[in-house]
């Protein structure tokens, strides 16, 4: 019994130590916003990564052919003649014909309904599937194949077409890898103003420990264990609210029926990592009361 009343006026002991209650405490709610602000970017930029990369699986080995003619007729015997050639030439998987209504139904929001009148000559299109390998080598070859039947022949790979916009998303990727990096040292100056403001307010309470032989590793590890229980608050608090704001905005992309907006997702890995955060915040917020803590203390000396 008496031990566990010791254990209580010890515990007791520590709390008075730092200013403030566990929740009440300034330092708390500012660690939740900082792993909240992270926590969002880092999503950003594992989700933008996911994005590049999908689409960069999905259009490296994807080309179209354009069959650009006026004439309805002579676009459809030219049109045959690619397809026949395409599915014959070394490094095509497949080739498939592009439905002229669908493609009509693509270009109507900016064509009006001229796109199917019959009136407007729209090229006929040829997708296709090249085989894994060298990409750039085989649409090159293809492109002086197709250029022996016409010149009326273009092929353009897919991902030529979307080149700048993952240029973008990984730009934008590397822009959320630099904002987490900076909420890092964000909330490490944070810890350290807490920490230093901490020891200056009890310098009284410093002096009578060190009277009583407390060293200064156990004075530090009195600080050190106030501020990482508040990250540790802090960081699951910020966490939470981050993750709701995440799964919400990935129902919203959902909804959108867009498969480009549908890319950024975050695979089970990525959650994974979003869930070392927290971890990583309680680490570098007791470690830098701890580095203060010992550092104000060797300078008093």
């Amino acid at each position: 019994m008496a031990s566990r009343t010791d254990r209580r006026a010890a515990a007791a002991a520590r709390h008075r130590l730092l200013p403030g209650g566990r929740v009440a405490g300034p330092m708390l709610w500012i660690i939740a916003i900082m792993m909240f602000l992270t926590v969002l970017a880092a999503a950003a930029g594992l989700g933008l990564g996911a994005a590049v990369r999908s689409m960069s699986a999905d259009l490296a080995g994807r080309a179209s052919v354009q069959v650009v003619e006026a004439n309805p007729q002579l676009r459809d015997q030219l049109a045959a003649r690619a397809l026949t050639a395409l599915r014959g030439a070394d490094g095509v998987q497949a080739a498939a014909p592009v439905d002229p209504a669908l493609l009509a139904d693509q270009v109507r929001p900016w064509l009006g309904e001229e796109a199917t009148s019959g009136d407007l000559p729209l090229p006929a299109l040829i997708d296709v599937t090249l085989t894994p390998g060298d990409a750039d080598a085989k649409v090159a070859r293809l492109r002086r194949l197709l250029g022996g039947l016409s010149s009326a022949l273009r092929i353009e790979p897919h991902a030529a077409f979307l080149l700048p916009l993952a240029g973008l998303l990984s730009a934008l990727g590397w822009l959320a890898a630099g904002v987490v990096l900076l909420m890092a040292l964000a909330t490490g100056a944070v810890v350290v103003l807490a920490a230093r403001g901490a020891h200056d307010s009890h310098r009284g309470t410093i002096e009578v420990l060190h009277l009583m032989g407390a060293t200064d590793v156990q004075i530090a590890r009195l600080f050190q264990r106030r501020i990482g229980l508040d990250a540790m608050l802090g960081s699951a608090l910020g966490f939470a609210f981050a993750a709701f704001v995440i799964l919400l905005i990935g129902l919203r992309l959902g909804a959108t029926g867009s498969e480009l907006l549908g890319a950024v997702r975050l695979p089970p890995a990525s959650w994974a990592v979003l869930g070392l955060l927290p971890v990583a915040g309680v680490l570098l917020a007791t470690l830098a009361a701890r580095w203060t803590v010992l550092r104000a203390l060797g300078r008093a000396l």
